[in-house]
């Protein structure tokens, strides 16, 4: 069931509003209306409906409070985070770092490349195979004679 909130009618107001003076800052306006809540209120439905609207309030104002303690630790945070960047972007040499990468370039440059390594290949297996039939036709002094017949 749904909960229905009386309504708290005032009288229709009949005194002209008070106007304060223009002065060079803000100002505020003050009307009849303070007369009023100077006023003790005793219709109990209006002191819970008055007591209603101060808790609703407080929520806000709490809620409002939760609200800017997390945005003060994220822009807290994200300060810090800046000045972690900046010492970081400080710090760093430019120069040494080109330094680096162009030894490291100078580097891969000296690496033999495809050609060379097949080049290699090619003259470790033709340099085997000969050796091999040498060790076979004559043998190894000292520890066998030729296996192959002569």
């Amino acid at each position: 069931m749904a909960k229905i909130e009386p309504t708290v009618v005032t009288p229709a107001n009949t005194e002209p509003p008070v106007m304060a003076p223009p002065a060079s800052g803000p100002t505020l306006v003050a009307t009849s209306l303070a007369s009023e809540t100077a006023a003790p209120v005793t219709d109990p439905r209006k002191l819970d409906q008055l007591s209603r609207i101060e808790e609703k309030a407080a929520r806000i104002e709490e809620k409002f409070a939760r609200y800017e303690a997390v945005l003060t630790r994220a822009e807290a945070s994200l300060e810090r985070s800046a000045h972690k960047v900046d010492a970081a972007a400080g710090t760093m040499d430019f120069a040494a770092i080109r330094g680096e990468i162009t030894a490291l370039r100078n580097r891969v440059d000296a690496t033999p490349r495809a050609g060379t390594l097949f080049m290699t290949a090619i003259i470790t297996a033709v340099l085997t195979v000969v050796l091999t039939i040498l060790v076979l036709k004559f043998g190894v002094p000292g520890l066998f004679g030729g296996l192959l017949a002569r």
